[in-house]
């Protein structure tokens, strides 16, 4: 009597013990599942909200490059691309921003020849610049001798950043965006080297060209994708 309680008793240890392991299967799948939807649908969003806001900063400056075709003809110089906004530190303008920030851009040609250029992102122009992408520095923008673009930044060491850059990257032509690493050392963004925009030390930016002149340069290129621009 007591060897076949015995008995009854082992196996119904062993079926606790299937059903536990069965357990920690389906969570540890679940769970994994679970974080392969996390990461795509951050993956997505980032996309998502990179694309919106270089679209919204891109048709702006379009709409005042359009709307004022001639821009400011006292500007017409070898160091900026005419009609494109100035950098918003120009000290051409009657009162420069403290940077290059984006949010601060002003349309040249509005109004006409002066250095109080009209406002493009605020309450004048009903066109508000969006905060930043979650995980990304606000967008910095560049109008010089290679051209004209803007970009933005991100520290983070987030996996799914790198692959989210990598999808925005490809719904661009080649040559029009690139992926720039700097995690390993500061990388520079013109011809003009240190003293002119970079992507800082431990950063991954995104950069946008609007026009790009054949001295531009490409240092995020590590796939060769941008070795044969003009």
């Amino acid at each position: 009597m007591n060897s076949k309680n015995s008995s009854q008793k082992g196996s119904a240890l062993v079926y606790i013990l299937i059903a536990i392991a069965l357990l920690a299967a389906l969570t540890a799948t679940f769970m994994d599942s679970s974080s392969q939807q996390t990461t795509s649908q951050n993956t997505f969003n980032t996309v998502t909200d990179l694309n919106s806001q270089v679209n919204f900063i891109r048709s702006a400056v379009q709409e005042c490059v359009l709307t004022y075709p001639a821009g400011d003809s006292t500007l017409v110089t070898s160091f900026e691309t005419v009609p494109y906004p100035l950098n918003p530190s120009s000290t051409y303008l009657d009162t420069p921003a403290a940077n290059n920030q984006a949010k601060f851009l002003r349309c040249p040609g509005n109004p006409g020849n002066s250095n109080n250029h009209a406002v493009i992102f605020g309450g004048s122009s009903g066109k508000f610049m969006p905060p930043a992408p979650a995980l990304f520095s606000d967008w910095v923008y560049y109008n010089g001798p290679d051209g004209v673009f803007f970009y933005t930044a991100t520290n983070k060491s987030d996996a799914y950043l790198q692959t989210a850059l990598a999808k925005l990257d490809d719904q661009y032509s080649e040559c029009e965006a690139d992926v720039i690493n700097a995690t390993a050392g500061a990388q520079n963004l013109t011809t003009a080297g240190g003293s002119g925009p970079n992507c800082a030390n431990t950063n991954t930016c995104f950069r946008v060209w609007m026009i790009a002149q054949t001295s531009n340069i490409y240092p995020g290129d590590t796939d060769g994708d941008e070795a044969a621009c003009p």
